[in-house]
């Protein structure tokens, strides 16, 4: 959680100076202020939530801290006007706004094309000189399209947002000091 400074509504920083509402000037030290000092100047401490994951909320701050958030959709969007009638593009095509699913895949989609750009020589030297593609190459980009796929299937089947979150890799420290993962979300076999 993070802290925001006010001072007569506006916004102060650490660092910085300001003028109060008596017309004084404070330096940029004054983070350094006893909380009875900070007080009587009329600085007031907010200690902001943490925000829910950008990926699939649309979220903002509320002057106490708090936080509202909305969750974003799903599935794609074909856009109307206000009388329900499809919005073209300039090619007379409705335009659509992508939802949370088709921004993963496509996320996926580009950490695969990456992923398998770095191999991508081997493929090439085969198809130029006939030299075969190392065995370990072979079994990694497989193993890599194998896990896309997976990925993409799982975004597609998720019913809500928090199955799409449930998705996201995620390392969960134990009490006895082991590592527990979660998630398929970018969790990208290596090369061996």
């Amino acid at each position: 959680m993070t802290s925001v400074y006010k001072c007569n509504g506006k916004t102060i920083r650490p660092g910085q100076q300001f003028t109060d509402a008596d017309g004084t000037v404070h330096p940029g030290s004054w983070y350094t202020y006893s909380a009875e000092q900070k007080t009587a100047i009329g600085i007031t401490e907010i200690v902001q939530q943490s925000h829910p994951d950008s990926r699939l909320y649309n979220w903002n701050y509320n002057d106490d801290g708090t936080v509202t958030s909305t969750a974003k959709p799903l599935d794609d969007i074909n856009e109307v006007d206000e009388n329900g009638d499809p919005l073209l593009d300039d090619d007379g095509v409705q335009m659509v706004t992508p939802g949370v699913k088709s921004n993963l895949i496509a996320e996926v989609k580009a950490q695969q094309g990456a992923l398998l750009a770095q191999t991508d020589w081997a493929v090439i030297r085969n198809a130029d000189t006939g030299d075969a593609i190392p065995a370990n190459i072979a079994t990694y980009r497989a193993a890599i399209r194998t896990k896309a796929t997976a990925m993409e299937a799982a975004i597609t089947d998720a019913a809500d947002t928090d199955a799409i979150a449930a998705l996201f890799l995620t390392y969960t420290a134990e009490d006895d000091g082991s590592t527990t993962k979660s998630g398929i979300l970018y969790d990208w076999p290596e090369l061996g």
